[in-house]
């Protein structure tokens, strides 16, 4: 089974297959109605403090 990752802001293509959302906040600007979504693991996305602690910060990549 082949997997990939993609960004939802990214355009949606029919190879992309099942869709899975592992974040724990809705993406701003996508309304979930429009969403090519088929499930939205929020509960296995890092927790709040991990996520504000790493704040996209590439350097610190290796510990996240």
């Amino acid at each position: 089974m082949k997997v990939s990752i993609k960004r939802i802001y990214e355009k949606f293509s029919p190879e992309d297959g099942f869709i899975i959302l592992i974040d724990r906040l809705w993406p701003r600007g996508i309304k979930k109605e429009k969403a090519k979504i088929d499930l939205w693991f929020k509960e296995i996305a890092p927790r709040d403090e991990l996520r504000k602690w790493f704040v996209h910060d590439v350097s610190k990549w290796q510990e996240f």
